[in-house]
């Protein structure tokens, strides 16, 4: 059984820095696409970056050029590097996985989810 847990979340101030793993057990980790999501309190679950089977990753263009997505398949472990974060990246992020290996911006190809980690940026 495939399972993801996040860590890494908690209080920051804006301009800070932040790094974010989750760790996938039970399943191929380096032929899934995997995915971070986030939602922010009275919005919608949103994309935020994620890995294709091929190492391509794509960023929504609100964090392109602050967040970094890694993995190390050694570890089976995927990371969210966050720099120069915003009040409005304050949210709970969760992780997910594709087992297809596609790594969308769609919700709907992910087939298992963490229970996330909150972030908060304060002002």
């Amino acid at each position: 059984q495939v399972q993801l847990v996040e860590s890494g979340g908690g209080l920051v101030q804006a301009g800070g820095s932040l790094r974010l793993s989750c760790v996938l057990s039970g399943g191929g980790f380096r032929s899934y696409g995997m995915g971070w999501f986030r939602q922010a309190p009275g919005k919608e679950r949103e994309f935020v970056a994620a890995r294709r089977w091929d190492d391509f990753v794509n960023y929504a263009d609100s964090v392109k050029g602050r967040f970094t997505l890694s993995v190390d398949n050694a570890k089976n472990t995927m990371y969210l590097q966050m720099q120069n974060l915003k009040p409005e990246d304050t949210a709970v992020y969760y992780c997910a996985a594709d087992k297809r290996g596609i790594g969308t911006s769609s919700q709907s190809n992910y087939d298992y989810w963490g229970q996330g980690t909150q972030l908060t940026v304060s002002a």
